[in-house]
């Protein structure tokens, strides 16, 4: 069952802003990601999929309702953490906490206690005079204090010192095995990586990659470092590599030169699966003094997309 589904949605601001026939399903359970730098579309769509605004095409649904039309119906069942924390002035963290419980028809206060105490969160202070920190956290208690099915969570970890983030991250996990729907958005490839199944990437208002989560561990795409003995092997090792037959940066060919560092006379290669011992071959005419393989990450995969060169080796 889908509680999340997007079909071409689009929201033009004009001058390429906005959002762009973004499509994608959140299955119930799920974790999804949706990754992408400031100003990628995706809090615009976060706020599409809250009913805050109405699509210009496309349509939007959350638990089988129209977001737009029918938000008042989600609202409840929906656990949302702005990217942007806006707090009403002139209110304690505790007034603030129990007027949110009044509306919400919360009598049990366990769950908001053991979320205060989780990300150690004094409520009392005015918030106002609270730290970046300290108002995220209070929007994070907000957010999940009335035990919602659905969490959307937009740079959730945004202001947090890294400490507050792997709590963060661990509660998520948490909720994740507890059954929770969560659609994630962030830059922080982290947490993205730790707790999602399966991950989007906007770029421009448009969504260029969704792939399952466990795909970047078996990438048939690998990274292998080369430093030779001296700069006169690597550039005869470089200006051969370039002349390759093999050497392209389409996904069907073997290897390319990611990056050359002539002060550490050290050469970074991607390298398709079974095009190795092509590589390893021409390697093998040079003084090396090292070769290994680096993990393929998150990261990697990401930038693929937003080097100046937009060819890459999709998953």
């Amino acid at each position: 069952m889908s509680v999340i589904e997007i079909s071409q949605l689009t929201k033009d601001y004009g001058h390429g802003r906005g959002i762009f026939d973004v499509s994608l399903s959140v299955a119930e359970g799920q974790v999804y990601g949706f990754l992408g730098p400031n100003g990628a579309g995706k809090s615009t769509t976060i706020r599409h999929i809250m009913g805050f605004s109405r699509p210009q095409s496309g349509s939007i649904s959350v638990f089988g309702e129209d977001t737009f039309k029918s938000y008042y119906k989600i609202l409840g069942r929906v656990g949302y953490l702005p990217g942007e924390i806006a707090l009403p002035e002139g209110l304690l963290g505790t007034e603030f906490i129990d007027m949110m419980e009044k509306l919400r028809g919360i009598e049990n206060k366990e769950l908001t206690k053991s979320l205060l105490e989780r990300f150690e969160l004094n409520p009392k202070a005015d918030m106002k005079k609270m730290s970046l920190g300290d108002k995220r956290k209070l929007a994070i208690v907000v957010a999940f204090m009335h035990d919602p099915e659905l969490l959307i969570l937009d740079e959730p970890t945004s202001g947090l010192d890294p400490v507050m983030q792997e709590v963060f991250i661990n509660f998520v996990k948490e909720e994740k095995k507890r059954g929770k729907t969560i659609f994630l958005s962030s830059h922080m490839f982290n947490e993205v990586e730790k707790t999602c199944d399966i991950i989007s990437i906007i770029k421009d208002g448009r969504i260029v990659s969704t792939f399952e989560a466990g795909k970047i561990k078996h990438n048939r795409n690998k990274i292998y470092k080369i430093r030779f003995a001296d700069l006169a092997e690597m550039n005869k090792f470089v200006l051969e590599a370039q002349g390759s037959p093999l050497y392209n940066r389409t996904k069907n060919k073997a290897f390319y030169i990611r990056k050359v560092d002539k002060n550490k006379q050290k050469v970074t290669f991607n390298v398709v699966d079974n095009n190795i011992n092509a590589l390893v071959a021409l390697v093998a005419k040079y003084k090396v003094v090292e070769f290994r393989q680096d993990r393929f990450t998150l990261e990697d995969y990401f930038m693929q997309f937003y080097r100046e060169d937009k060819k890459f080796a999709a998953l």
